[in-house]
């Protein structure tokens, strides 16, 4: 069957409403106030689907809009104000010292607050440019035109049934093409997962490897409240299961803390559950003494870029460019990456206008890519560029953290230095089952810590049931014969919404794919040790809903 679709033409059209393409959008009206531009943006609404700690480095947003601060930008409400770095025990804490870390390690001059919110600000500010936003329709397919370059992208059908035919309400995709299409997808996107492989754009690089970060939002005990204290943990209780990463802990507005805790998904173990490992995390006396008598009010996960320079990837291709998280320029030991997301942003901007103004479209926006690897993005990520793979390499222990500090140093006073370490994936990073034992984690207290289908209600995740699985499996059979019986299943414990389970099908254990739970994190994606999961997008506005994360 042949399926009408509507065309609509634009000059750019970019993929994702975060930091990356929020900042291309207003910097592409900024340089040329003609540019017919949109943006598509998979949940419900800007911000959606933005999570993230957040502190603030304000570099890009100065250049971008210098006057944000007066301007009624929420992230202007509070600075951060005290700085502490702890390393964990089991039962006790040892704060390390900033001194001993490189200047540009610290905070001063950065701010905490709700990412989502920061969006949604920018949001206005570009519709007030003329950009126009189309929340609630996701990036489905990209379209190429004979000579394979890319000429824009179509939207996902509405009004699918769970078997793949049209339903009484079905609505077809809409084709948007566009001179140039930027792809702001965040980490792991669906669409950049094919450009990389159409393009070979990691030909050149390291494979990009990721964590997984969950965090909760808490209205804590005013008494304990000190707006702009950012607090960053290392060590217990990831240094008992041959894994590493951290958490954080962030005093925002109005007697709220932003909490979380990253599990680098490079780890070995299989029955490591970063879920359980968070919910450890907040039982620790020092950490739980902060949330007492406090009430938890929001939770969500995503996948964070961990690879650093040495993974970016080649970034310009016919008709279109990746950007933000799509590309992967997570400043790993800082813990940031908004900044340089909108920064690479704002630089695609002003290749494209460039381009159109000299009459070019559909090409590869070669200058982009060299204006990147010369700006201070480059910059910032060489300086830390083996802080990632020096603590993997210790499993995060003082050790490792201290070869890190040291590599740092030499770096930023231009030292001799150890060369660019190399990665290996994440999924190929898993090891056999019965090469370890069973982690046994303890039971929630549903005051501290919670379980997890809980815990997925306070991600305000809504999908439509009544639509095909986005979590698309090569052969049904590997989760049983491979992962099952190699890896103890990990599917359901990597997974912090509890979208997989193994249950008995009668006939024996078969894996269950409970979608409707997705937060959209995409760590199935990145971790299966078989790669047999592709996530797609379902069907537009699916998802978590996150009020201010």
């Amino acid at each position: 069957m042949t399926i009408e679709r509507e065309t609509m033409p634009y000059d750019v059209v970019i993929v994702g409403g975060g930091p990356a393409g929020l900042g291309a959008a207003i910097r592409l009206k900024q340089v040329n106030p003609e540019l017919s531009v949109c943006i598509l943006e998979k949940g419900s609404e800007i911000g959606a689907h933005i999570l993230s700690g957040a502190v603030l480095d304000p570099k890009a947003l100065d250049e971008l809009l210098p006057d944000w601060r007066s301007q009624g930008c929420p992230m202007a409400e509070t600075p951060v104000t005290d700085n502490w770095h702890w390393y964990l025990t089991k039962g006790r804490h040892v704060a390390l010292p900033h001194i001993v870390m490189p200047p540009f390690m610290g905070n001063h001059g950065n701010y905490t607050g709700s990412l989502g919110n920061l969006c949604r600000w920018l949001a206005g500010k570009a519709e007030e440019l003329g950009v126009e936003i189309f929340p609630g329709f996701p990036a489905a397919e990209v379209l190429y035109d004979e000579a394979g370059k890319v000429i824009g992208v179509q939207t996902g059908d509405m009004g699918v049934g769970r078997d793949g035919q049209p339903k009484h309400d079905y609505q077809p995709g809409m084709n948007l093409t566009a001179k140039y299409t930027l792809f702001c997808e965040g980490a792991r996107g669906h669409l950049t997962k094919r450009l990389k492989a159409k393009y070979d754009l990691e030909a050149d690089c390291q494979p990009q490897i990721y964590g997984i970060g969950i965090k909760e939002l808490w209205d804590i005990d005013p008494a304990k409240h000190v707006p702009g204290r950012v607090l960053h943990t290392q060590g217990w209780p990831l240094s008992e299961s041959d894994s590493w990463g951290g958490g954080f802990l962030y005093h925002q507005a109005n007697n709220q803390v932003a909490l979380g805790f990253v599990t680098a998904l490079d780890y070995k173990n299989p029955y490591v559950y970063p879920f359980e490992e968070f919910q450890r995390w907040k039982q620790h006396p020092s950490i739980r003494a902060l949330l007492e008598g406090g009430k938890r009010v929001a939770y969500g996960a995503r996948a964070i870029n961990e690879g650093g320079w040495q993974s970016v990837p080649k970034l310009a291709f016919p008709g279109g460019a990746l950007a933000g998280c799509s590309a992967g320029f997570v400043n790993v030991p800082r813990i940031k990456g908004s900044h340089t997301a909108m920064k690479s942003g704002m630089l695609a901007a002003e290749a494209i206008a460039a381009a159109i103004a000299a009459g070019r479209e559909n090409d590869a926006l070669e200058e982009y890519d060299a204006a990147v690897r010369s700006s201070w993005i480059a910059d910032e990520l060489k300086l830390v560029q083996n802080a990632e793979p020096l603590a993997a390499k210790f499993s995060g222990d003082l050790f490792g953290s201290a070869l890190a500090n040291i590599d740092m140093w030499l770096r930023y006073l231009k030292l001799p230095s150890v060369k660019p370490m190399k990665h290996h994936t994440d999924a190929s990073a898993l090891k056999r089952a019965d090469l370890y034992q069973p982690i046994h984690y303890p039971k929630p207290d549903g005051v501290i810590s919670f379980d997890r289908l809980t815990s997925v209600s306070y991600s305000f995740t809504n999908h439509e049931e009544d639509q095909p699985c986005h979590l698309q499996l090569a052969d049904p059979a590997v989760p049983v014969k491979l992962n099952l019986a190699e890896y103890a299943g990990p599917e359901a414990r990597y997974c912090p919404a509890g979208v997989y389970e193994f249950v008995d099908g009668g006939s024996g254990p078969e894996l269950k794919i409970n979608a409707q739970n997705c937060v959209h994190c995409k760590t199935c994606d990145i971790k299966d040790p078989s790669q047999n999961i592709t996530w797609v997008a379902p069907e537009g506005g699916g998802g978590p809903n996150y009020p201010n994360m």
